[in-house]
């Protein structure tokens, strides 16, 4: 290909339309959970795909990834598997888990967040009227929530990626590719892992709430 596959969008360099898939050497596919109610354990899946269709629209952009249950590594064997027993993942009967995006909207910078987080950094009250205040250019967003459904062992149900986009560039092999990363917050017992026991102390051993953290880059497909 000739020139650069991007464009400009909202003040974002962005790619240009196309199939992107995930880049296999540049990628994380991780969670956390919390042990004892007190500490947390990551771990993430090693085998992953995901197809990423970027449209002229940004915004009807849409995702599908596939995620082996089996490649799931915490740092601890005896814990991968009892993580991959049928008390949680049960990966014969559930070998992959999928997402399929349903959505997407831009975060502009009229949300809400934005504006507390630009109040907060004005300094004008501190200023005598007399003080010249040089106007700040806005910042180009690059957040993004990702509508979309998760199915674990069967079950689907509505899951928000917060994106955060990296940006759009040429690498030193001529491929067109852009990065993120992105999280969101999960129940594990909506996707029937019940598997728990009571502390003696109150709490439970595994935390019910899975936080997942993405990042990774995609690749144009020619």
């Amino acid at each position: 290909m000739t020139g650069f596959a991007t464009r400009s969008w909202n003040g974002l360099t962005i790619p240009a339309p196309g199939t992107y898939l995930l880049d296999q050497a540049h990628k994380r596919i991780g969670f956390l959970a919390r042990h004892m109610m007190v500490s947390p354990v990551r771990g993430e899946f090693g085998e992953a795909s995901a197809q990423i269709v970027v449209a002229e629209d940004p915004l009807h952009s849409s995702v599908t990834a596939a995620i082996h249950t089996a490649s799931i590594d915490t740092g601890n064997a005896d814990r991968d598997a009892h993580l991959s027993s049928p008390d949680f993942l049960d990966v014969e009967r559930y070998p992959v888990l999928t997402y399929r995006s349903t959505g997407i909207r831009w975060q502009d910078n009229s949300d809400p967040i934005f504006f507390w987080a630009r109040l907060r950094s004005n300094r004008l009250g501190r200023r005598s009227i007399g003080d010249h205040v040089p106007p700040q250019a806005p910042e180009a967003n690059t957040r993004f929530v990702l509508t979309g459904e998760l199915t674990v062992k069967g079950i689907t149900r509505p899951v928000d990626l917060h994106v955060e986009y990296g940006g759009a560039r040429r690498d030193p092999y001529g491929q067109d590719i852009f990065g993120f990363n992105a999280t969101a917050e999960i129940d594990r017992e909506e996707y029937g892992l019940l598997w728990n026991v009571a502390l003696e102390s109150g709490g439970v051993l595994v935390g019910k709430t899975v936080r997942l953290e993405l990042a990774g880059e995609a690749i144009r497909q020619s």
